[in-house]
Formats: C-alpha cells, structure tokens, sequence
C-alpha cells in the first residue's frame, strides 16, 4: 500500500506540538518524511506514523516519575541534565557556547568542562601498547570499547575523580586505536598526525571534534545513561552509545551526506544532481536540522574556518537554494572530509572520537545523580488465551 503524505501544518494539528518537536520526532526516526514535490523546501509527513503517535498520546495517561526526569504524555522520556542546551539557536556546554569554545579548546578542555572536572583527567595517563586493532575505523572501535568494557570495574560506589580519570583513559585508548598510537600529543593532533595534516587543517580537525562533542539528549546518549545507570563500567556505556550512533538517525546520515558530495563533486552541474535527487523523491541530505530551524551553528562556523573553494561551496549554495535550510553539521564534515581529501571513513573517526566526550559526560552525569532510569513496558498485543 502507498504510503500517505500530509503537511506540516496538518501534522502539528493532529499533534498538538511545536514546530521543534515534530523536527525532534523525525531526526529520531518516528516520523517519516520526504521533500514536497511542488515545493522541495517544503516537507510531507507520512500520515500512518502521525496517526500511530497522536494514538499513543491518548493512551499515555499523565507523566510518571522517571530518574532524574519524566515520560510525558505523548512518550517522551524526560531526563534532568546539566550538559548542553540550546537556546535561541546556539548551543552550550554547561553553560559555554560550544562555537567559541571550539574557536581555541582542544577535545581534552572541551571534556574538563562537559564532565565538570575542576582536575585535569588526562594528566599522567600513560600509552598502552596493544592498542593496534584491524580493520577500519568502525570495527577498531568497537574492538577497543570491547575489551575495556570487559575489563574495566562497575561504576557503583567509585569516587568522582576515579571515574574522570577512567573516562579520559577510555577516551585517550579509543583515539589510539583510531588513530594507531604512537607520541603522547593531544588527541586532535594524534588523528591529524594519522593523516599527515598540516598545522593549520589539524586545527581544523579540533575545531570539529569540540563542536562535535553533544547536542540533544538522542537515543545514543539515553543508552549511555541507561547503561550507566545499571552499574556498567564507562566503556560498557560508550560502547552502547556507538551502537546507537550508527544506525540511519545518526552516523547514517553522515554517510549519506559524505556520498551525496562526492556525488556533487563528480559532476559538472551540482545543481542537475541536486534537481534529479529531488524528482525521485529523495531528500538533499546536509540540510537542515529539527533543533536548529535558523541554521546550525556549529556547521556555519566550520564552513567559515574552512574557507571552501569555490566548486565546493557552490554545492552549499545550491542545496540551501532548493530546500530553503541551511547545512547541518553532517554537511559541515563531509565538507571538511572532503577538502582535506580523507579517507572515506575518517570523518566516522572525527565524529564518534567527539561524541565520546558527550557520551562519558552523559553515563559520569547519571551515575553522579543516582537516580535509576525506569521504563515501563505497556503491552498492547493480542488478548492472551487463558484456559
């Protein structure tokens, strides 16, 4: 059966929600959508998921208590944090706006102040040498993630800075084994040093990798918190975050972004590819970002300290004139990819070594506050057969 399409302003009706709420539903992949055909900076919404949220809703009954936060009717989990807000379309850690902290910070200042660590947790932390995996990017993460988490101790009754100091030597293994080892240097120059890079690109490299650090509390983060919450060592909740990240509301996208330009750049006419993507009912991916209707700082301020070439920044161009949003920060790191003429999975590297910061301020934020995460199943299955 042929899927069908409604607007926005529909959408919203039968929701009863923000703009930013529903933008928040389809990045986390609960409402499907596709560019209007009669209007590509438009978007339609598949009804059916519409139809099955608006039902939830009025099942859920009136929010229940939740560790650190609430459900709320609609479904939403609720989480009390103090790491990153948005607000009026920029975004802050602890209270720091994220784009001027990436102006100077290195990925070690950015986590001091995501994990509120009056400390330095990478000072003394010394090499470990097996720390050569096979494999691409992806697989040595998981490979290194793995082995910490089985041999790492539960989070349950550890001291604060026990637990810093255990987050940055998670941190500082896991871009090792991306990056192979070798001088103790800073993380960002640890990654560049992989890819032969320049001064001035490593800085680049930073500035990415700070700005990458958190955003919104997405379901990698929640299953960072959740993990900590059991008891699971640090490692244990990064590696669940990873599992996350890599499914199509996250580092998907960032794949998809990364094949569009190289797609753009193959061609003569970035604006015929742009057009075709758009007639087979295809999204222009880079665009636009449901908690940053204005445009994305983050991806503005990379683009800038990159100073694109004129063929690269004309498929900005382009994209924003036919969808009507501005880049995103998937777009900004394929860009950077790009220019800097990286391996393919390299810009996986810059994203995820980010993240991971968010990702240990998360499960250090949960197991500081003690408070259990508590999810209740309701089933809502077939009658069972009794006797």
């Amino acid at each position: 059966m042929a899927r069908s399409w409604i607007p926005r302003t529909e959408v919203l009706d039968r929701l009863g929600v923000k703009p930013q709420t529903l933008y928040a539903y389809v990045s986390r992949g609960r409402i499907a959508a596709k560019p209007d055909p009669d209007d590509p900076r438009r978007s339609l919404y598949a009804a059916e998921d519409v139809t099955r949220l608006a039902d939830r809703s009025v099942k859920h009954g009136k929010p229940q208590a939740l560790g650190g936060g609430a459900v709320s009717a609609r479904g939403e989990t609720v989480i009390d944090s103090a790491l990153t807000s948005i607000t009026d379309g920029r975004i802050y850690y602890r209270g720091k706006d994220a784009v001027t902290l990436a102006e100077t910070a290195t990925l070690e200042q950015a986590a001091r102040v995501l994990w509120d660590a009056e400390e330095d947790p990478f000072a003394d932390l010394k090499p470990r040498v097996d720390v050569s995996f096979g494999g691409g990017p992806r697989v040595r993460a998981f490979q290194v993630l793995a082995r910490r988490a089985e041999e790492d101790s539960t989070t349950v009754g550890r001291a604060d800075r026990s637990l810093r100091r255990e987050a940055a030597s998670v941190l500082n293994e896991l871009v090792d084994a991306l990056s192979g080892g070798g001088p103790r240097l800073y993380l960002h120059q640890r990654l560049a040093r992989l890819w032969k890079l320049e001064e001035r690109d490593a800085a680049l490299i930073r500035r990415a990798l700070v700005l990458s650090a958190d955003t919104d509390l997405g379901a990698p983060a929640v299953v960072a918190r959740t993990a900590a919450a059991a008891g699971a060592p640090l490692s244990a909740a990064v590696l669940a975050a990873l599992t996350a990240q890599i499914g199509p509301p996250y580092g998907g996208r960032l794949n998809q972004t990364i094949a569009y330009v190289a797609e753009a750049r193959r061609g003569a006419d970035p604006r015929a590819i742009a057009r075709q993507r758009l007639a087979q009912g295809l999204e222009l991916p880079g665009f636009g970002h449901p908690l940053f209707p204005d445009g994305d700082p983050r991806a503005r301020a990379l683009i800038e300290a990159m100073r694109l070439p004129e063929e690269m920044a004309d498929i900005v161009r382009v994209g924003e004139g036919l969808t009507g949003q501005a880049p995103n920060f998937d777009m900004a790191l394929a860009l950077l990819g790009r220019q800097l003429d990286l391996p393919k999975d390299s810009m996986f590297a810059v994203q995820v070594t980010g993240r991971a910061v968010g990702w240990l301020g998360h499960a250090l934020e949960q197991v500081a506050s003690g408070s259990p995460i508590r999810a209740r199943l309701r089933y809502v299955g077939n009658e069972p057969e009794i006797g």
